[in-house]
């Protein structure tokens, strides 16, 4: 048997034997929030927060209007395109 299938056969090998290890190492991240959790456990958190309004008061614009002003700019770009290539001289 060729060597370099030989070194193939061995990895697949160890794959399968970490795979099928009973306990699994934690991540880092898992650790570290682990070891912070233990001294100062996290608070309850809503599943959907109430939104923080950012604005001064300001009321926020509707789908719609966002849907027009999305739409009148990509307008806008296409008859300019369109202006740049009727003016082009062939």
């Amino acid at each position: 048997m060729p060597e370099h299938e030989q070194d193939g056969q061995e990895r697949e090998f160890d794959l399968r034997w970490a795979d099928s290890a009973e306990h699994k190492e934690p991540s880092a991240r898992a650790r570290m929030l682990a070891a912070r959790w233990k001294h100062n456990p996290p608070g309850p958190v809503p599943f959907r927060p109430e939104p923080d309004h950012r604005g001064s008061g300001r009321r926020s614009r509707s789908s719609w209007v966002s849907t027009v002003v999305v739409l009148g700019c990509v307008a806008a770009v296409i008859v300019l395109l369109g202006y740049i290539n009727f003016r082009a001289p062939y």
